[in-house]
């Protein structure tokens, strides 16, 4: 089985402006690494798709979606840290609905694995709200459309990012369908994502945060990854794997202070292809969320891209 790749150019049209940290060099930087590498030639390509409405609203306010086209008709800021141009909500529904594509075509088992390199980033979007560089909650969006699918009926969401996805716990708290977990900085923007958090109603018990405080490295990230995480979702049995997988606790990241290796990422990437072979018929997406020093996320999602290709991990 292979591995299905969503990468183009025009996920670079998405202008921040000079000096934001979520800018065009970050896929610019990727790309060129997994050139020299091969690894890009070892995926299968796939093609790009635009979210209608009908996929935004699995998860987004209908009032959200105008909002953000407005707010970006006309450039400026949707927030104090989401900066848009007239392209912005237009390459929003593209990496929406490009991760969604990718997802169906590994659920009908095209394919086996996948990564989508997208942005803007998605996991901050709340139902009804812009923040953080998301407009749209990519991640949550798939993971909503893959519940619709035949066979698919348990979804778990594995955030690392350093800046705990809001977004995509609040949009599924209430639901016993996707488990939530997220490894993350606190303190540290947004502000959420304590222990206590453990969702809501149907859904109390399938949302699982592990804060680190700041200078964690590897083997806090990983302990809370195979300790904490890997024996809930295991319990939870899911039948599909998706990773909001930010770089920015990369040591060498200007926004956070935890101190990950590129080394630990290909690692954590490994042990949840192993979730996903023991549990999702190996089914397993990622989507590209933070990382902001252009070389560590070259060389973490690099390490990354290769694990998913090679498939390895525990058995």
């Amino acid at each position: 089985m292979s591995a299905g790749l969503v990468s183009d150019p025009r996920f670079e049209e998405h202008d921040t402006g000079a000096g934001h940290p979520e800018s065009p060099k970050r896929l610019a930087s990727i790309h060129a690494a997994l050139r020299a590498s091969g690894l890009d030639a070892r995926f299968r390509a796939v093609e790009p798709e635009s979210a209608d409405d009908a996929l935004l609203t699995s998860v987004h306010d209908p009032d959200h979606i105008r909002v953000v086209e407005r707010a970006c008709a006309g450039g400026g800021l949707l927030d104090a840290d989401t900066t848009v141009c007239p392209e912005s909500a237009r390459i929003a529904r593209l990496a929406a609905g490009s991760l969604a594509a990718l997802c169906r075509r590994v659920a009908r088992g095209e394919l086996e694995r996948g990564l989508a390199l997208v942005r803007p980033p998605g996991h901050h979007a709340e139902r009804n709200r812009a923040m953080g560089f998301c407009l749209f909650n990519n991640v949550a969006v798939a993971a909503a459309d893959l519940l619709r699918r035949d066979g698919i009926e348990r979804v778990v969401v594995v955030d690392w990012d350093v800046h705990h996805g809001n977004g995509t716990q609040h949009i599924f708290e209430e639901r016993a369908d996707v488990f939530y977990a997220s490894i993350h900085q606190s303190p540290l923007y947004p502000g959420t994502g304590g222990r206590s958090e453990r969702g809501s109603g149907a859904g109390l018990g399938t949302t699982l945060n592990c804060p680190l405080p700041p200078g964690s490295g590897d083997a806090a990230f990983l302990g809370a990854l195979n300790d904490e995480i890997l024996p809930a979702a295991e319990r939870f049995d899911p039948q599909f794997v998706l990773v909001s997988a930010g770089f920015d606790a990369h040591h060498a990241d200007p926004l956070a202070n935890l101190e990950v290796t590129t080394a630990a990422f290909a690692e954590a990437t490994r042990a949840l292809l192993g979730l996903a072979r023991r549990h999702a018929a190996g089914r397993l997406v990622s989507v590209l969320e933070g990382g902001y020093d252009v070389d560590a996320l070259a060389e973490s999602v690099a390490a990354h891209a290769d694990a998913i290709l090679t498939g390895a991990g525990q058995t």
